[in-house]
């Protein structure tokens, strides 16, 4: 069998492992009672979670994009958006014993990429800080 070329999915190229994922209603809600950080186009909410509770430490992730958003197709984009910037900022951003929601809003689908890259680092600074303080931009 054919060695995977370098920096194909499948050759173990990648540093970092992605993201779990939030599945459950009640980590959503739990992570609802977090730091927040309001930007344009998503709000994001940050929980760590207590060390003793768990056995896996990588990050978790969850998106909610409601129907007030746009259509199903739209819905599907905004959360493709997400997950890409989430993908891309990742190894600076996440971290360990920490579940992460995005909550989607309608501008997610007209702000350039970049923008988007941008205020996402700007809000896992912003959740990260250590002085505590929740304060919403």
């Amino acid at each position: 069998m054919a060695e995977p070329e370098p920096g194909s999915p499948k050759s173990g190229s990648r540093d970092v492992s992605p993201p779990g994922r939030l599945l459950k209603r009640s980590n959503f809600k739990a992570a609802s009672r977090g730091k927040r950080f309001h930007a344009s186009a998503f709000s994001l909410q940050v929980l760590r979670r207590p060390d003793a509770d768990n056995v896996v430490s990588a990050p978790r992730v969850g998106y909610t994009v409601t129907r007030k958003v746009g259509t199903s197709t739209e819905r599907n984009r905004i959360r493709r958006r997400l997950r890409e910037a989430i993908r891309t900022t990742q190894d600076l951003s996440l971290q360990p014993f920490h579940d992460y929601v995005l909550v989607a809003k309608r501008d997610t689908l007209s702000v350039p990429f970049i923008a988007l890259i941008e205020e996402m680092r700007r809000a896992l600074a912003h959740v990260h800080r250590r002085d505590g303080k929740t304060s919403h931009s």
